[in-house]
Formats: structure tokens, C-alpha cells, sequence
């Protein structure tokens, strides 16, 4: 059974930094993009950044290049999401995705495998 489980998200204030992990079960990372998105209250779900399988090539969306890293641990199976410098505007629960194969779009239909989510609240 492919089970997902995001975890690491709180509550910082601005400039504050939250490490996400994404906890694999079912599946061998080394096969499978993982992608990570995000939904704020109101808004669609966005790709924020995703890192295709053993490659490892990673892409992020503008608006967090230079803030958030995106990495995987093979012998984890796990993934995360380092988040610094944060801005009230990345407040949204995070939610990370899987696919099998070799490219890493950051569309949500390309994705069948998905976590729970978790909160990240950037407040003064």
C-alpha cells in the first residue's frame, strides 16, 4: 500500500525557517518523482518544486527560488522540503506527491500518489 506522510510544519514567524519531510512507505523513492504543493485559504493548489527520480534534478516555482531546497534521502525514503526566509504570502497547507518514471512535471493531475498535508503558518 503507497502511503505518503508529511510532516514538520508550524507556525514561524516571517524570515523563520521549517524543514517538511515526506515520509514514503510502498514505493522505492529511486523510481518516483516527488513533487511538493501547496494550498493557501481561497486559492488553487500551486507547484511549489519538484526532484525527479534518481537524478535528483530539482526545479522550484519563482516566487521561493532562492528560499526553499528540495532534496530526497534514498536510504530515508524520504523527502523534504527546506523552507527559509519565510513570508506570510507561503502560509498553506503543504502536501507532497508521487510519481513513477523518469520526468517531474509540477502539474497536480500527473501525480496519483498524495499526502495528507501539513500546516505551515508564517505570522507575526
Amino acid at each position: 500500500q503507497v502511503q505518503l506522510v508529511e510532516s514538520g510544519g508550524g507556525s514561524v514567524q516571517p524570515g523563520g525557517s521549517l524543514r517538511l519531510s515526506c515520509a514514503v512507505s510502498g514505493f522505492t523513492l529511486d523510481f518516483y518523482a516527488i513533487a511538493w504543493f501547496r494550498q493557501a485559504p481561497g486559492r488553487e493548489r500551486e507547484g511549489v518544486s519538484c526532484i525527479s527520480n534518481s537524478a535528483g534534478t530539482t526545479y522550484v516555482i519563482d516566487s521561493v527560488k532562492g528560499r526553499f531546497t528540495i532534496s530526497r534521502d534514498s536510504a530515508k525514503n524520504t523527502a523534504f522540503l527546506q523552507m527559509n526566509n519565510l513570508k506570510p504570502d507561503d502560509t498553506a497547507v503543504y502536501y507532497c506527491a508521487g510519481k513513477y518514471g523518469t520526468t517531474w512535471p509540477l502539474k497536480e493531475a500527473e501525480y496519483p500518489y498524495w499526502g495528507q498535508g501539513t500546516q505551515v503558518t508564517v505570522t507575526s
